[in-house]
């Protein structure tokens, strides 16, 4: 159960009472719990700051002109564009990333106490609009802290235990949900209480043409309840500074903005995104509506939603590996691998249960897999776990769950080819921490690690497949007999109906297909020959009325998918065995490329050995050349002393 927050701290903020303060303001109504509760008017989506905010055009707008020169006093620097701010969060393809970023923050506070992170929609009091809010309990961070936070390319994170470590993720994360963010964030170090507020709206820069991003902050020592302003620079600047976040934020006075710290207790971070991005049609991305407990991804849901007479269909729609692209709790409990102790992630007022499919698999296996580290010689162990998922074999998912320090990186990634049968339904889970992550990480880095990886995953699942698919229901792989099946094919092959009749009375059937892989077979592959109409009739893709008893060329009208021989399974089966030969050479080619390149390791070491005793070999040649050239100086002189 999620642990009883402390209680907060009566915080008043000196001249709290200066209503007036606040630009664009009232009298201080609005309270922190007003944002929660849902308002009398609904989003409103002809306010301005909200027409045509589509995020993958929000960055096209001009450019005004910009200062070419510091001012007086000021040093030569490199500016940040706020148009950078939009490009940069563009290395977010899907909005479910940018939320696992944040996600990952609060992960990473559990080191500090932290033991829950709140996902939730709260309302925009200004407008109306909705507004995402995340919240932790873990240490907070001090000035200097949210400054580095807001800041681009800084991170203190670097313990291999940590998910974060490029100082980006913030910033990309949050712009790509919303124009704006506001941080609230208390914490207590060395001793010193205190409290910040943070502002970084991509509407501010853009609507008063700054040419450099700009990001108004203010903070506050907590000391015996009361809250007192830091003051850095000068009164005007930090005063200037809170007009700003007060114009441009949801709260319009100083008495609003201190309420939002009641609930964090003595420690912890929120943050509230808003404005949020619309779609291409002018609807918001992120849909709050469809699931009360639930946040999904508007398009993705809309996505691919076929007919749902279909049974197998609604078994795949129905599977965690379809709805982790649409739906944020069924992509939150499979994000991380272990299961926390003492920590829950809270979406919409109720926990997220962790999900492990390795733990709902059939005929589990553990295979260890040992990569090759270039130029070091620490030896890295691999453990993936194997199997075959429970609706096998009648739903054909399948794919690797391939994690980074605990942290889902490709989901049900596919590594066998398109069309082959082998290795439906099986899946995987393993943690790559021997790769490193692309920024947004939702993929790995193209690298010879990650070449050799999927290699590997190829061989794992097509062995796994050969010595376990009969458990399934699936027919056993074995080449031999396919071959000694296409060597006895004596009869020519089908030319008309009369024969395909006679020939198809048989009891021969396709080693190693199911009945799903021989209607495929039947659409895609026709027999020549035979009509259009007859191998539809045959794969089951035309209705049959089986009260009929005439027949077509001597066949039932009716006629059920058949077992077929030899001669018309060789069609599909030579296909079927060049792929897997071709498999086959690929893996025999992998391993001798691996075992290439650990040669070429061993030999770029020897290389570098060997040039290393050639140095020490020069240096002492020439040491010794210098002693004997002294030598020879020394009898010079003695023999010229003597004479």
């Amino acid at each position: 159960m999620l642990k009883q927050e402390k209680e907060p701290i009566n915080i008043v903020d000196i001249d709290s009472s200066d209503d007036e303060d606040g630009v664009g303001g009232g009298k201080g109504k609005n309270t922190s719990s007003s944002l929660q509760g849902r308002p009398q008017v609904q989003s409103n989506l002809a306010n301005p700051l909200l027409a045509s905010r589509s995020f993958w055009k929000a960055g096209n707008y001009d450019v005004g002109p910009t200062k070419s020169v510091p001012a007086q006093g000021q040093l030569e620097h490199a500016r940040v564009h706020p148009k950078f701010l939009h490009s940069n969060a563009t290395s977010h393809k899907w909005a479910f990333g940018a939320i696992a970023e944040l996600l990952d923050n609060a992960v990473d506070e559990i080191c500090n106490g932290a033991t829950f992170v709140k996902v939730d929609r709260i309302y925009n009091v200004k407008d109306n609009s909705p507004a995402l809010l995340f919240q932790d309990d873990g240490g907070g961070m001090d000035p200097e802290s949210i400054r580095k936070c807001m800041s681009l390319g800084y991170s203190s994170k670097k313990a291999n235990t940590t998910i974060g470590q490029y100082g980006n993720g913030f910033k990309t994360s949050t712009m790509r949900l919303g124009a704006d963010v506001v941080v609230f964030s208390r914490a207590s170090k060395k001793g010193l209480a205190t409290q910040s507020v943070g502002l970084l709206s991509y509407t501010f820069l853009r609507r008063t043409g700054q040419d450099d991003v700009i990001v108004p902050m203010v903070d506050f020592k907590i000391s015996n309840h009361w809250a007192e302003p830091i003051i850095y620079s000068s009164e005007d600047d930090w005063s200037t500074n809170l007009k700003t976040i007060l114009e441009w934020s949801p709260f319009a006075s100083k008495a609003e903005l201190m309420l939002q710290f009641e609930d964090i207790g003595l420690h912890g971070t929120k943050i509230i995104i808003y404005n949020l991005w619309l779609n291409d049609e002018g609807i918001f991305e992120l849909s709050f509506d469809d699931d009360d407990e639930d946040i999904r991804l508007r398009d993705e849901a809309n996505r691919g939603s076929f007919s749902k007479t279909h049974k197998r269909v609604l078994e795949l729609q129905s599977h965690i590996s379809y709805r982790i692209r649409y739906s944020l709790r069924a992509y939150a409990s499979i994000l991380y691998l272990r299961k926390f102790t003492n920590f829950q992630i809270i979406l919409r007022g109720t926990p997220v249960e962790q999900f492990n499919i390795a733990d709902e698999l059939k005929y589990p296996k553990v295979v260890m897999y040992r990569p090759q580290l270039a130029m070091t010689s620490k030896e890295v162990s691999v453990e993936t776990t194997i199997g075959f998922i429970k609706e096998a074999p009648a739903l054909g998912v399948s794919g690797f769950n391939v994690y980074h320090k605990n942290r889902l990186i490709r989901p049900f990634w596919k590594v066998t080819i398109d069309g082959n049968s082998q290795g439906n339904g099986v899946v995987g889970v393993l943690e790559a921490n021997f790769m490193e992550p692309a920024h947004d990480k939702q993929d790995f880095e193209r690298s010879p690690l990650f070449i050799r990886l999927e290699m590997r995953l190829k061989k794992i699942v097509l062995e796994y497949w050969r010595a376990h698919c009969h458990l399934v229901g699936h027919q056993p792989y074995d080449r031999s007999l396919r071959n000694m099946q296409k060597k006895s094919s004596v009869q020519p092959p089908v030319r008309n109906m009369a024969n395909a009749g006679k020939q198809l009375s048989s009891s021969h059937h396709i080693i190693g297909l199911s009945g799903n892989a021989q209607k495929e077979m039947w659409r895609d592959q026709p027999i020549i020959g035979l009509a259009a109409n007859f191998g539809q009739e045959l794969s089951g893709t035309q209705p049959v009325n089986h009260s009929r008893t005439s027949s077509h060329n001597g066949l039932p009208a009716a006629q059920p998918i058949l077992d077929l021989p030899a001669e018309v399974a060789s069609v599909d089966s030579s296909r079927t065995t060049s792929i897997d030969q071709i498999c086959e050479e690929n893996i025999q080619l992998f391993m001798r490329c691996e075992e290439h390149i650990q040669k070429e390791n061993e030999l770029k070491q020897m290389i570098q050995a060997l040039e290393k005793q050639l140095e020490e070999t020069k240096r002492k040649s020439a040491q010794l050349a210098a002693h004997l050239e002294n030598r020879k100086k020394q009898n010079l002189l003695q023999q010229m002393e003597k004479s």
